[in-house]
């Protein structure tokens, strides 16, 4: 069990005190009222005596009597409703939660470190990412053991609605205060107006509600005086004629109301009535309307004490038994996940526990006052009380050692008082059920239990259980197990407080209590209160499992409330054992939140599933963490969380889900459907993260300009690089190369220190640790990896980019003012196109991701501003399909057209981050020690000016060459963009294979014939002294390409005025050489041009 604030012999006196009846005049009630008290509210806080008491046994041995409590309660004439006894119950659990803001406390069990506190449901939830940084700054400081105020709440009101019944005198009131005011015009005859009532509420056949313990009932007579408006020599007066009617042990007066209450401003006094208020006790209900008392009246209605709104319930017996649900009559089944809700709404009992506490109490009462009345109280109880009850212990003592024609049990017990005869008994189940055995009030074997109940009241708990075995043998004898049970439970207990522990617990004195209350008498209140009690001292004695074991036994289906609450404390004892059963405690918290839930505690219900995620999480229990989540979402919807609930689905969408697809489409559908719910509540609001689909943000890829022509007949746009390619080292190395040896050509021969490779493709192959290049109308494709990793196809639509840009003029100076970001977030938000002029987004309508599918989309960008442009995440909008007949393991395309999938009209709108980790940094020693990555900005483009843009086509170029061809073809630059274009060469790494026609005189064809033969021979005509001749000899691959330069491999090609004007285009004849070797051969052309004007980011 958990951590109580009360010692368990504390708890076990508290829980039987000896109850006074107050029956007061309407004139006194009218003065305590002053102070927003009723009478009997008033005293109460006072009912604790400080000091010892002393009386005398019946062997006249002296008997010291501590911390002694008493309780005073107005007189109700019937028993109380069990609705309202349920109501009282469920309300206190309700009030009583875990409170913010206070030092959470963490209980150390085994290998976990378990956050069970008053701040638990924000350290444990598992959408919570800081726990773990939380439990271990926790660590640090000193545990402590878990407290569940709820549980004493309960367990206190418990035991104050105890009806009084026959079978045990500890509910039964022992002695009656009648209560008069001074200002009455015949005090004295007041006090004989009361005595008379109280007697006949007392032996009047009409009344059998409430029990009295004895006939003749002690009977205090108080007369309240208000000081500040009263006469006090009258008083004085009255009270000394009280004192010659009744003696001074019999009265009383109490002098308070000192101030009044226009004064309770001047001075601060405490307010000891307002943890006493909250606390209703169905006894004691203090039914006043402008201060009469109404249950002085005999067949009226009102007897029934009306108690948070009960008051129109009808009058029914009372039963022993709560045998249905805490909330049957008090419960709407509608707008809750489990069918059952409380009636009020969830703010109800806080509101009303605000209301009652600001409510000021005792404002016309001093600190003398108060004083007065905790002297009124030990007065009452030195003079009063204990004489009384040390004269009826005699009396009873008397009566039966006396009396004559005893049972044998009983002449034996009176023999030797303290031993007890062993008396052979038999189990439960040989007994035969007797519950309409009634003793009449006379009989010897109830005098025996009063006697036993009166010592244990007053703490005399050797006499208690002697009496109480005595008495267990003679019920036993009489198969009356009801009188049995009770003797065996106070039996058991008094010998657990007996000082000095002379003989062990006997817990099987409870065990058979318990099974006689719930089996044969069919009490389970009764059986609860055992329970409660051998629990408290099962713990006690550090015997954890058995007190477990005990309370799982009494978890029924007829009380949600008492079950969860059973089954919480059993989870306690779980994690209190020497070897701590931290699973077991978690499954019982599963439990225990469930009942709370069938109960309408809802917030009990979250804490208990918050607390129990501590031991499943993380441990592959997947099924589990999917159910505990699921709950936790539906708790918090309930409870109006919604931000808790999203975060609770969403976490079962994120993990490797082993649920089946039926189960998983349900969980996306709550999701979708709490989802909306909170984005209804802010529309404004930022759009959030969506768990699904997964994206691999390492595998995106970033492609920055158009995309490949497809081929036109004979005319074949050069290959460029596109997305469809894969990445190759060696073919990325070789371009690299390429595009070196000719910048360090056109830069006389050096590299710049700055040289910077083109790169048109990012990847996570690529260096992106320089933030790239793009041109303003060049489109700039993002290529997201989508994953899905359910078994329910997911439709995206209205999918597209989200960006941020900052607009800079690279033309102008540094210190140019620096304008504001701008981000589409808003426009995506509602769908707009305000920002189209600035950065192009194109949308993807539908987009449709099959079940644990891996798909690939590609959005585009159009930037039309120079700037910083910085890519954030995707927008889109997720839902799930009614049907699709595209769910046979074909791919659709990317676009798929408007309407062909159907939604179910569940879909949110969200975004989720591309966030790319660099690559791991080894440089430096601190960075090989350390793990530090580097940055990877390959979503973070520089927009530059317009640059010039050449495509190059490639007209009738042959597939097949002999060795030593030589074959023509066309060679087709065109420059796309609207800036032109100068210094066009290109490089390869086989030139001897291809030259420009134009390029060199010796290869210029005689006739039109001879390029058409492709001879491999080439004909010159040379002068000489003899004459013309003609010599014939074989083309060698020096005679292409620049063989003898300096710069072999980079070739200039000749354009008219060496400028290539916007979309103006010119084709150049390229001869190609078949290579002397037989075999595939590759040839790559790299084309490198410049700007005409000089650009400071690009050319």
């Amino acid at each position: 069990m958990a951590q109580c604030l009360l010692s368990v012999h504390e708890f076990l006196q508290d829980s039987f005190i000896p109850q006074v009846a107050a029956l007061c005049s309407e004139e006194a009630e009218k003065l305590a009222r002053k102070n927003q008290l009723s009478f009997c509210e008033l005293v109460r806080p006072f009912c604790r005596l400080s000091t010892e008491v002393h009386m005398r046994d019946p062997n006249n041995q002296l008997h010291v009597i501590k911390n002694l409590k008493i309780s005073v309660n107005n007189i109700v004439t019937q028993p109380p409703l069990q609705a309202a006894i349920r109501k009282l119950l469920n309300d206190v659990v309700a009030s009583n939660q875990p409170a913010e803001g206070l030092v959470p406390n963490v209980i150390t069990a085994g290998d976990y470190d378990l956050n069970i506190s008053d701040r638990s449901i924000k350290a444990s939830v598992p959408w919570y990412n800081t726990w773990k940084e939380t439990l271990t700054e926790l660590n640090k400081s000193k545990f402590y053991a878990a407290t569940t105020p709820w549980f004493e709440s309960y367990r206190e009101s418990f035991f104050q609605c105890m009806p009084a019944s026959d079978h045990e005198f500890l509910n039964h009131y022992l002695a009656c205060m009648l209560v008069v005011s001074s200002h009455e015009a015949e005090p004295v005859e007041q006090f004989l107006k009361l005595s008379q009532e109280q007697h006949r509420i007392q032996h009047s056949n009409d009344y059998s509600y409430p029990k009295w313990f004895t006939p003749n009932t002690l009977k205090y007579y108080v007369l309240l005086h208000d000081v500040s408006g009263g006469d006090e020599k009258r008083a004085d007066s009255i009270y000394e004629e009280m004192i010659q009617r009744y003696g001074t042990q019999g009265c009383y007066l109490l002098k308070m109301n000192s101030r009044t209450s226009s004064k309770g401003t001047e001075e601060q006094i405490p307010d000891p009535w307002s943890q006493y208020i909250q606390k209703n006790n169905i006894h004691s209900q203090d039914a006043y309307e402008d201060g009469s008392n109404v249950v002085l009246e005999k067949n009226n209605s009102e007897h029934v004490v009306p108690v948070d709104g009960l008051e129109d319930y009808e009058k029914e017996a009372l039963s022993n038994s709560l045998k249905t649900h805490p909330l049957d009559q008090l419960s709407d089944a509608g707008g809750s996940f489990d069918g059952i809700d409380n009636e009020r709404p969830p703010g109800t009992v806080t509101e009303t526990k605000k209301a009652v506490t600001g409510t000021p109490h005792g404002s016309c009462l001093t600190l003398t006052d108060h004083d007065r009345i905790r002297q009124f109280v030990q007065e009452f109880t030195f003079r009063g009380l204990i004489p009384h009850v040390e004269k009826t212990i005699r009396q009873l003592n008397d009566q039966l050692i006396s009396r004559k024609g005893l049972s044998r049990s009983l002449l034996s017990a009176t023999k030797k008082w303290f031993t007890g005869g062993k008396v052979p008994e038999k189990s439960v189940n040989e007994l035969k059920n007797t519950l309409g055995l009634l003793y009449p009030p006379e009989a010897p074997e109830l005098q025996i239990r009063k006697m036993a109940d009166l010592c244990f009241l007053i703490q005399h708990y050797d006499l208690a259980y002697s009496c109480y075995h005595t008495a267990k043998k003679d019920f036993l004898n009489d198969q009356a197990m009801l009188y049995a049970a009770g003797a065996l439970e106070m039996a058991a207990v008094s010998a657990f407080l007996q000082p000095g522990a002379p003989r062990p617990y006997p817990a099987h004195y409870m065990d058979t209590a318990i099974q006689t209350y719930r089996d044969i008498c069919k009490n389970m209140v009764l059986a609860e209160r055992c329970v409660l009690l051998s629990a408290e001292i099962l713990k006690s004695q550090v015997k954890y499992s058995d007190s477990a074991g005990l309370l799982i036994r009494l978890t029924s289906e007829d009380s949600d409330l008492r079950s969860a609450l059973l089954l919480e404390q059993a989870a306690h004892c779980f994690i209190n054992m020497k070897s701590p059963m931290v699973r077991k405690f978690a499954f019982h918290m599963i439990l225990a939140g469930h009942r709370f839930s069938k109960a309408g505690q809802k917030k009990h219900a979250l804490r208990c599933y918050c607390q129990a995620m501590q031991v499943y999480k993380g441990k592959g229990w997947s099924l589990a963490e999917d159910h505990i989540n699921f709950t936790i979402g539906r708790q918090s919807v309930t409870l109006r969380q919604l931000d808790n609930a999203v975060s609770a689905f969403r976490h079962i969408l994120i993990n490797d889900s082993k649920q089946p697809a039926s189960q998983q489409g349900t969980f996306l559908r709550e999701y979708l459907y709490v989802y909306k719910n909170v984005c209804q509540q802010s529309p404004d609001s930022p759009l959030p993260q969506l768990p699904l689909p997964y994206i691999n943000s390492s595998e995106t890829r970033v492609f920055f300009g158009h995309d490949r022509r497809p081929a036109e007949g004979e005319k074949q746009a050069a290959t460029h690089v596109s997305l469809d390619q894969e990445y190759d080292v060696e073919s990325s190395q070789q371009w690299r190369e390429l595009e070196e040896q000719v910048v360090a050509v056109v830069n006389r021969g050096v590299l710049p220190n700055n040289f910077q490779p083109t790169q048109y493709c990012l990847s996570s192959n690529s260096d992106n640790s320089k933030f790239p290049l793009a041109v303003v109308q060049e489109p700039i494709t993002v290529e997201v990896s989508f994953k899905n990793p359910l078994k329910v196809p997911l439709l995206l639509s209205d999918l597209s980019l989200l960006w941020k840009f900052q607009l800079k003029d690279f033309s102008q100076k540094q210190n140019e003012e620096v304008m504001e970001p701008i981000s589409n977030e808003k426009d995506l938000l509602s769908k707009g196109k305000s920002f189209s002029d600035v950065i192009g987004t194109e949308e993807i309508t539908e987009f449709l991701i099959n079940s644990e599918e891996t798909k690939i989309a590609r959005l585009k960008l159009l930037p039309q501003q120079t700037g910083e442009l910085h890519i954030l995440g995707i927008v889109y909008n997720l839902s799930t399909i009614q049907s699709t007949n595209s769910l046979d393991g074909v791919t659709p395309p990317n676009n798929v057209p408007t309407g062909k999938f159907i939604s179910n009209g569940m879909s949110v709108r969200g975004r989720q981050d591309l966030e790319i980790q660099g690559p791991r940094l080894n440089g430096t020693k601190e960075e090989k020690t350390s793990i530090q990555y580097g940055p990877d900005r390959r979503l973070d483009p520089i927009i530059a000016p317009q640059m010039p843009l050449l495509e190059v086509f490639f007209i009738n170029f042959p597939t097949g060459l002999l060795c030593g061809e030589i074959r023509k073809a066309h060679v087709e630059f065109v420059n796309v963009s609207k800036a032109p274009l100068m210094g066009l060469k290109v490089v390869s790494k086989r030139p001897e294979f291809f030259t420009f026609g134009s390029n060199t005189a010796v290869l210029t064809p005689l006739s039109p014939a001879a390029s058409m033969n492709c001879s491999a021979y080439k004909t010159v005509v040379t002068d000489s002294t003899s004459g013309c001749s003609v010599l014939t000899s074989s083309v060698t691959p020096v005679d292409f390409g620049c063989g003898g330069g300096n710069h072999p491999g980079v070739v200039d090609i000749p354009l008219t005025d060496s400028v290539l004007a916007p979309g103006a285009s010119v084709q150049l004849p390229l001869w190609l050489r078949g290579p002397d070797e037989e075999g595939v051969h590759e040839i790559n052309f790299l084309f490198y041009y410049e700007s005409t004007e000089k650009q400071p980011r690009m050319r």
